[in-house]
């Protein structure tokens, strides 16, 4: 399983492959639609992004000593966002998610390239994956 580092290096070189934010944003929409959905029933209230101006949920398992995370949106952009956040940290170990360090989106310039209601979101997204990983490990502890 590659780790965190690896994947945002192969995000980062798949996102220079593109000359404009055109077709950026349209490639986060394909990856959106590859996003693993999260069951309905977790789509309540308390798996909901807070900070997000579209409807974001998030839920996060630990199976095997690793976090699985599965998500939804109702905004073709954020369900980009977030399929890109769980292809970086689900299948890591939460120790690993919560030192991991997210220069990648400054890198391939998402924050400066969103609304700054979208670029809150993203933060407040990162900061949910986080807190589930902190969760998990003081139950693995």
């Amino acid at each position: 399983m590659p780790n965190i580092k690896d994947i945002q290096e192969d995000i980062i070189d798949e996102f220079s492959m593109f000359d404009d934010w055109e077709e950026r944003y349209q490639y986060m929409i394909d990856l959106g639609k590859t996003l693993p959905l999260i069951d309905a029933q977790y789509k309540t209230e308390d798996n909901i992004i807070k900070g997000c101006q579209s409807k974001v949920w998030v839920h996060g398992q630990l199976t095997d000593n690793k976090l699985e995370f599965t998500a939804d949106s109702d905004a073709i952009i954020t369900k980009g966002i977030i399929a890109i956040l769980i292809r970086v940290f689900s299948n890591q170990a939460p120790q690993a998610i919560i030192e991991a360090n997210t220069d990648f989106i400054d890198q391939i310039g998402l924050k400066e390239h969103l609304s700054p209601t979208r670029a809150n979101g993203l933060v407040s997204m990162i900061k949910q994956i986080k807190m589930y990983a902190v969760a998990y490990q003081s139950q693995l502890n």
